[in-house]
Protein backbone atom coordinates (compact mmCIF):
# COMPACT_ATOMS: atom_id res chain seq x y z
CA UNK A 1 0.00 0.00 0.00
CA UNK A 2 2.86 2.38 0.82
CA UNK A 3 4.49 1.77 -2.56
CA UNK A 4 1.19 2.39 -4.33
CA UNK A 5 0.71 5.76 -2.61
CA UNK A 6 4.29 6.96 -2.95
CA UNK A 7 4.44 5.95 -6.63
CA UNK A 8 1.58 8.38 -7.32
CA UNK A 9 3.46 11.33 -5.81
CA UNK A 10 5.85 11.78 -8.74
CA UNK A 11 8.40 14.51 -8.00
CA UNK A 12 6.66 15.31 -4.71
CA UNK A 13 7.82 12.01 -3.26
CA UNK A 14 9.42 12.38 0.20
CA UNK A 15 13.06 11.30 0.59
CA UNK A 16 11.98 8.45 2.89
CA UNK A 17 8.88 6.83 4.30
CA UNK A 18 8.94 4.56 7.36
CA UNK A 19 6.21 1.97 7.82
CA UNK A 20 5.90 0.08 11.10
CA UNK A 21 3.37 -2.33 12.59
CA UNK A 22 3.13 -1.64 16.33
CA UNK A 23 0.91 -3.59 18.73
CA UNK A 24 -1.16 -1.78 21.35
CA UNK A 25 -3.69 1.00 21.50
CA UNK A 26 -3.56 2.99 18.24
CA UNK A 27 -3.68 6.48 19.77
CA UNK A 28 -0.97 5.72 22.35
CA UNK A 29 1.24 4.04 19.75
CA UNK A 30 0.95 7.01 17.38
CA UNK A 31 1.56 9.56 20.15
CA UNK A 32 4.62 7.62 21.34
CA UNK A 33 5.91 7.36 17.75
CA UNK A 34 5.43 11.10 17.28
CA UNK A 35 8.33 11.77 19.67
CA UNK A 36 10.79 10.75 16.94
CA UNK A 37 8.72 11.79 13.92
CA UNK A 38 8.76 14.89 11.74
CA UNK A 39 5.08 14.47 10.87
CA UNK A 40 2.21 12.12 11.71
CA UNK A 41 -0.53 11.55 9.14
CA UNK A 42 -3.82 10.04 10.27
CA UNK A 43 -7.15 9.51 8.59
CA UNK A 44 -10.44 10.96 9.73
CA UNK A 45 -13.57 8.98 10.20
CA UNK A 46 -17.15 10.01 9.62
CA UNK A 47 -20.39 8.31 8.75
CA UNK A 48 -21.66 11.12 6.56
CA UNK A 49 -23.55 14.35 6.97
CA UNK A 50 -22.53 16.21 10.14
CA UNK A 51 -20.33 13.31 11.28
CA UNK A 52 -18.13 13.91 8.22
CA UNK A 53 -16.98 17.15 9.87
CA UNK A 54 -15.69 15.25 12.90
CA UNK A 55 -12.54 13.24 13.39
CA UNK A 56 -12.48 9.88 15.07
CA UNK A 57 -11.36 9.37 18.65
CA UNK A 58 -7.87 8.16 17.67
CA UNK A 59 -7.27 11.11 15.33
CA UNK A 60 -8.56 13.51 17.96
CA UNK A 61 -6.24 12.13 20.64
CA UNK A 62 -3.24 12.20 18.31
CA UNK A 63 -3.94 15.80 17.27
CA UNK A 64 -4.20 16.86 20.92
CA UNK A 65 -1.17 15.00 22.30
CA UNK A 66 1.37 14.43 19.52
CA UNK A 67 4.91 15.75 19.88
CA UNK A 68 5.11 16.86 16.24
CA UNK A 69 2.75 18.29 13.62
CA UNK A 70 -0.24 16.13 12.64
CA UNK A 71 -2.14 16.07 9.36
CA UNK A 72 -5.67 14.64 9.36
CA UNK A 73 -6.69 13.38 5.92
CA UNK A 74 -10.44 13.14 5.32
CA UNK A 75 -11.80 9.89 3.94
CA UNK A 76 -13.08 9.76 0.37
CA UNK A 77 -16.81 9.11 0.74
Amino acid sequence: MTQKVTSQLGRSQPPSVTVQAIPGYPAKALIDASRDADLVVVGSRGAGGFARLLVGSVSSQVVQHAHCPVVVVPSEK
